[in-house]
């Protein structure tokens, strides 16, 4: 259990790290559209003396919750905002305490999984990969599948989350030790007094040394 936890973490540190590679450095800018920046300053005032008054939330535009909002979705174009009334630095120190916390528990918690799947590192590591496919499969690519959203940015988070999750499986399956299956040893055929001796050949009866 022990190696089976720290696995575990070396994992968790090994998935944040991806995550800080894709997400942290310029290599984020591959999944984003930049807007003129005179364009964005404009739409964060708009964003700002709109969206403010009902606050922090994730809003669709323009709303569906009306029949001529429907209507206008329908013509486009639309947009889903994840608008944040404060602002924060683009590379907060507190979220990224919060996030490699995060990404240990995980890890853990992948190590742990592991360990129930089966008991040598070649399964564990096929059954991480398939995993960590169907995941983001289902979590990311399923986001332009059902709702449209842009390819390019949902294929870079899908490929930053299977790498990290990989490699977290796998680290944590390398240092897991294999349960080797020990078998019974057959139980040793007992001597019957009657019939051997301690040499396990045939005893005589006393009728064999009659004439």
């Amino acid at each position: 259990m022990f190696r089976t936890l720290i696995g575990g973490l070396l994992g968790g540190l090994a998935l944040f790290l991806t995550g800080f590679v894709f997400w942290g450095t310029p290599l984020a800018n591959i999944a984003y559209t930049s807007a003129d920046p005179l364009a964005s300053t404009n739409l964060q005032a708009t964003l700002a003396q709109t969206l403010t008054p009902t606050g922090t939330g994730v809003y669709l535009i323009p709303s569906t919750t009306t029949s001529e909002g429907t209507i206008l979705y329908g013509k486009g174009p639309i947009a889903q905002v994840l608008f944040n009334t404060q602002g924060y630095p683009s590379l907060d120190t507190n979220a990224l305490i919060g996030g490699l916390i995060l990404a240990l528990v995980v890890g853990v918690v992948i190590a742990l999984a592991l360990r129930l799947v089966s008991s040598d590192g070649a399964t564990r590591v096929r059954a991480i990969v398939a995993f960590a496919v169907g995941a983001v499969l289902w979590m990311h690519i399923g986001q332009p599948v059902f709702n449209h959203a842009p390819w390019g940015y949902f294929i870079y988070l899908a490929l930053s989350d299977f790498i990290g999750l990989v490699l977290a499986g796998v680290i944590a399956s390398k240092l897991m030790p294999d349960v080797k299956t020990v078998l019974a040893e057959p139980v040793a055929t007992r001597h019957d007094p009657v019939t051997d001796d301690s040499f396990g050949s045939p005893l005589r009866s006393d009728s064999d040394h009659l004439p």
